[in-house]
């Protein structure tokens, strides 16, 4: 209920059950709940839109990670980009528009802290700068372009005349890091899936080339688009992918990994509730044995030989840099200077289908769902 006492019911998408493997829209539903009533100091948030992110796979199985695992029957959490509707709060008042953790739902009631940097708690909210388009604060000037920009510059320290190469390229995260290093004088090549979003890469976000991996030709196709090989690597695919770029990655070469996007439904997978370590272990090598495809000595020599360094971040470690990147970045996507694609699904409804076809890479740009 608000100020003026009218009521709101607040349909929000809930974790049905845990998915096995692959995740299917049967596994979430839809609920429907009362909104209750503002006391002091609480706000009522009305989302206009939530973010889907690959990460939120992992929050769905029920395992130590470094965030914890969704709830069942309850509202999945994520970014969001909401208005104040209403307010008992004096930090906040109603037409502000902030982003906020409340994730898959219509509306959230909650005691808001009021933080600049990027909220990464329940409850706390950040301001966003007047913008025609608020939803770019869930991809380019969100999570995914702060995590492009961190990984790159402070892991990545990408150098003129270098070749950069990153995964997922027209994705937020992707076509992020490939505009940044193209701003800093580098050789960029992209790695997509499909003509269509290679395409794109080169002609709209500037890659020097772009490589289907949907192709059989994929690696051979790499190796001639890098003929001076890799010096960055940013890596968020893994899988074959990996193995087709590690045999081009230089001397000195530096991998940033935030993301293993085509692992994610397997792996997993073998870490439920039940499935022991010493079970893990036989499976895996069950699987290397059969397939034989144990190339741990070929990493682990390569990375002695060739000085390679492999680090893998959390940019929720980082928020601390959140501002530099807002203040670098927001004035260069309004200029159109950096480049952005959106793939805005409209309906709440809509969510658990558009997140399936995320992790299989059924999406063309950022995915937002819009209420």
């Amino acid at each position: 209920m608000d100020n003026q006492g009218k009521k709101y019911v607040n349909k929000q998408i809930v974790l049905a059950k845990r998915p096995k493997g692959a995740p299917k829209p049967s596994d979430f539903s839809v609920a429907q709940r009362e909104v209750p009533e503002l006391t002091e100091g609480q706000v009522l948030l009305k989302t206009l839109y939530f973010s889907l992110d690959p990460y939120m796979r992992g929050r769905m199985n029920e395992i130590k990670s470094y965030i914890a695992p969704f709830s069942l029957g309850e509202a999945l959490t994520g970014h969001a980009i909401c208005e104040v509707q209403a307010s008992k709060n004096a930090e906040l008042k109603s037409g502000d528009i902030v982003i906020s953790l409340t994730g898959w739902q219509t509306y959230a009631v909650i005691s808001p802290k009021v933080s600049k940097q990027m909220p990464l708690e329940p409850d706390t909210v950040t301001k966003i700068p007047t913008s025609d388009k608020p939803s770019l604060f869930l991809g380019a000037l969100g999570m995914p372009g702060f995590t492009a920009y961190y990984g790159l510059n402070q892991i990545g320290e990408p150098k003129e005349g270098e070749t950069v190469v990153v995964g997922a390229a027209t994705g937020p995260v992707g076509s992020m890091v490939g505009q940044l290093a193209k701003q800093k004088g580098c050789t960029v090549v992209g790695i997509a899936g499909g003509p269509q979003k290679c395409k794109y890469a080169v002609e709209v976000f500037g890659f020097d080339a772009c490589i289907d991996h949907k192709s059989k030709t994929f690696a051979k196709d790499l190796k001639k688009a890098c003929p001076k090989g890799i010096d960055v690597y940013f890596e968020n695919i893994a899988g074959s992918v990996f193995w087709a770029v590690f045999p081009l990655l230089n001397n000195f070469a530096r991998v940033p990994v935030c993301g293993a996007i085509s692992l994610y439904n397997d792996a997993l997978t073998l870490a439920e509730p039940g499935f022991s370590p010493g079970k893990m272990l036989a499976k895996l090598r069950a699987i290397f044995h059969f397939l034989r495809i144990d190339k741990t000595p070929v990493l682990i020599t390569s990375m002695i030989v060739k000085k390679l360094k492999l680090q893998g971040f959390i940019i929720g470690d980082h928020v601390e840099e959140y501002d530099n990147f807002l203040n670098e970045i927001l004035p260069m996507v309004n200029s159109g200077q950096i480049k952005y694609k959106e793939d805005i699904v409209k309906g709440i409804e809509k969510a658990p289908s558009a997140f399936c076809g995320l992790l299989k890479g059924a999406n063309f740009g950022k995915v937002v769902i819009e209420i």
